[in-house]
Formats: C-alpha cells, structure tokens, sequence
C-alpha cells in the first residue's frame, strides 16, 4: 500500500527529527518505554530544552521499539519504524528462513523488492549476500537505510517494482501491498490480483529474470488466503505458522522451489521448525468414520497446503465429516502438525443436554472451539455460564460428524495444554 504524497511527506518530516545525530543521542539515552511514565518523560525532554517535534520522535520510536521487540528481540532496540512498517514487517525468525531458501540456493545478491522498513533485508544481510532494498514511501526507505547500517553489503533506495531491472541481482525477495486504503479506512486484500504488485506480474517477473524458459530465483511474500491453483505447478507454494498462527504463504520460483513439491506447511513452535511436504502423489483425503479414542485439529498451514490427507495417512486417521478438518484415530500420537485431544464423550448437540452434563461432571473451566457449524463459542458461554457447574476444566469441540451437529468433550493431551491460540486457527473453510 503506498501512502498519499500528503500522508508521505508528513511521515518523513516526523522522522527527520530522530535521522539527526542530536535526536539519536536522545532516543538512545531514553529508558525502556513504559505508557504511564510517558507523559512525565515527555515533560523532563521539554524541560531540558528538546524541541516538541523531537520530543514526539523520540517518543514515537521508543514506543515502536518496545512494540517491536516481540518480532525483532535484542535488534529492535537499535532501530527505526513506522507504525504501518512494524505492523507488515516479518518476524525475523521467519524472515531468517525466506533468507534461507536464498542462500541454499547459491544465490550471492538479492532485491527485496517492497522492502519495508527492511525485515528481509537484514536477514538476508545477515547470513553474507549483497542486498538491494528498494521500496517507493520515502520515509520507508529512510527507516529501512537506519536499520541496513550494520550490514556493509547491503542498501536502501527508493524505487518502484515496476521500474525494477530484474538482472540486477541474482535474485528477487518481493513483498507485495495487501492491503487498500480508501476514505480513510484500510482492508485486506484477498484476491492477488489486487496486490500491488498483483500475483501475474510476480510470476512474470520471476520469468524474465530465468532462462531458457524456466523461472529466476524469485520468493514472493503472499497472504495465507491464497489458492494453490493460481500458481503455476511448477511454484512451490509454502503456508507458515508461528505458534498456532498462520501469518504467510510464501512463492518459491525457479531453484528456490523444491523439486516435485507443490505445496508445504512449515510450523515454527516451541520445539523447533517443522515441515511437512506435498507432491503430485500426495494421499488422498481420508473417509469419514466414527469418533475414535482420540481427536486431532490440525494446524492451519496443514489445512491451507491441502495436507489433510497427509497428516491422516501419518497419524492412521479418519475424518469425523468429508467437510470438516478435524482428524479422529484410536491411537495418542504426538506430531507438531496438530493439536491432540483424549475423547471423553460426544453428544449430539442440544443446549439442555449440554447444560445437564456440564452439571453433573462439575465442568466449569471449559476451552470452547468450533468448525463447521454456526454456533458461536461466546455466546454458547453465555448461555451456559459454566463457572457454576464447578471447578472441573474440558474442551467443547463444536463440530459435524457424518452431517449431524455434535459436540466431543475432551481433554488436551498433556503436553498441549492451551496456552493461547490453537493449531488449526486460521484453517479456512474446513
């Protein structure tokens, strides 16, 4: 998304203040950000004779950098954002394995076309490969030129993709715009034509930086709600989940693309990265059958990359509805590509009879997830206000099984006890 040239310019002049070796020094000297000290800190910086722009700069960073700690660590103390750059960039773990795939590759220079305030940039810096950062928002490119510095083989500039020589650099890292002002308000956009660059123009990019008729080393950055069939078969596509969360796919062209996989989800969790592959002779999804000892939900890039049928034929299971994605077998397996849960009963669903076994088990700390049907997890608390049953905790699954509304209780398996957003969250339609 490029910002008006009014809204462009104002961003610029609200960083100049921090670009000036005066205003660093203050930013530096500045203890961690804490919101309800903020405005006294502002009042000692006014009262030591720092003007109000400088002030507001300083501050603005501070923040953003306490913010940014969280996708950056130790990193972010020693560089500068946007507020909107901070809230695209990619965390610098994932970006570590965009820069990865570069480097395994054999590529030894890359643009990182739409490079923000220069995530991918540093990534790619930091494993040794020449760097070309180029985005069109002038701030943007002043940001990503603070935060390049330590890395002597890499540059910011600013430019625009559709300028871009493609022979450059070896390779092209793009992070496309996926998102639209208008009237004041921002959406998504789903539809990767409508990326800026739109998806046809990345892969005719990655054709003519190729040769002999086959694709350039070109990775692309696209929303996870992308469809597979928009990409050539020969574009490895990769869905990737950060703790439950599906933040990305990802286009691999040309070398970058694994030979023979079509599709892959890669899971980044407390135990490690995890990969799970898909090529032309991928399992089929599995039939439905009755509820087993055991159910499993799926991370969310399992179900974007189309490997429910992998993950069954791993895990020996079945499906509860052709429609839906959770997995169900006789067997407790451990895999990071789902979330397991021990069976304890399954009913179908009737908001009295629910109430009555609530009741009478005294389940009254209860874990509430649903897919496939249209009752919403809230407002079936409410309804139930389960904290008087008692002190007892389960897990709800709302869901289909062979077409008929249902609900499974269930107990986690111990060593995925909740702890925040589940597997499976952002899983689409399924």
């Amino acid at each position: 998304m490029v910002p008006p040239a009014d809204d462009a310019e104002s961003a610029l002049q609200a960083l100049e203040p921090v670009l000036r070796p005066e205003g660093w020094a203050v930013l530096d000297s500045l203890p961690p950000y804490r919101e309800e000290e903020a405005l006294r800190q502002a009042a000692r910086l006014r009262e030591a004779g720092h003007p109000p722009e400088l002030v507001s700069a300083v501050l603005t960073q501070s923040r953003l950098r306490t913010r940014a700690a969280d996708k950056f660590g130790e990193f972010a103390a020693s560089m500068l954002f946007t507020p909107h750059g901070l809230e695209q960039a990619t965390r610098l773990p994932v970006a570590a394995l965009h820069a990865d795939r570069f480097h395994r590759a054999g590529v030894a220079s890359v643009a990182d076309l739409g490079c923000g305030i220069g995530g991918d940039s540093m990534a790619l810096a930091g494993l040794g490969l020449d760097v070309l950062a180029v985005d069109r928002d002038p701030a943007t490119v002043a940001v990503a030129t603070v935060n390049l510095r330590p890395f002597p083989h890499a540059r910011a500039q600013l430019g625009r993709v559709e300028d871009h020589d493609p022979h450059a650099t070896e390779g092209i890292w793009l992070d496309p715009a996926r998102r639209a002002s208008a009237r004041g308000r921002t959406r998504r956009l789903h539809d990767p034509e409508e990326y800026e660059p739109p998806l046809s123009a990345v892969a005719e990019l990655a054709a003519r930086r190729g040769r002999d008729g086959a694709a350039g080393p070109v990775g692309a950055k696209l929303g996870p709600a992308v469809d597979r069939e928009a990409l050539d078969e020969d574009v490895e596509v990769q869905w990737l989940s950060f703790h439950g969360q599906v933040l990305e796919a990802t286009a691999w062209f040309g070398p970058l693309a694994r030979e023979g996989v079509r599709s892959s989800a890669l899971v980044l969790d407390r135990s490690g990265t995890h990969r799970l592959d898909r090529g032309a002779d991928a399992p089929a999804d599995p039939l439905p059958g009755p509820p087993g000892a055991h159910l499993y939900e799926p991370d969310g890039a399992v179900i974007r990359a189309g490997l429910i049928g992998t993950l069954a034929d791993r895990l020996g299971a079945r499906t509860l509805d052709p429609t839906i994605a959770y997995l169900t077998g006789d067997r407790r397996l451990s895999t990071p590509f789902a979330r397991g849960y021990a069976v304890r009963d399954v009913m179908p669903f009737s908001l009295k009879r629910l109430t009555s076994y609530l009741r009478e088990h005294r389940l009254g700390v209860l874990e509430i997830k649903k897919r496939g049907t249209a009752v919403e997890p809230e407002e079936l608390r409410r309804k139930l206000r389960p904290r008087r049953f008692g002190d007892g905790s389960a897990t709800l699954i709302l869901t289909r099984i062979d077409g008929e509304q249902s609900v499974i209780v269930a107990s986690p398996h111990a060593a995925q006890s909740p702890d925040g957003a589940a597997p499976g969250g952002d899983g689409g339609s399924r």
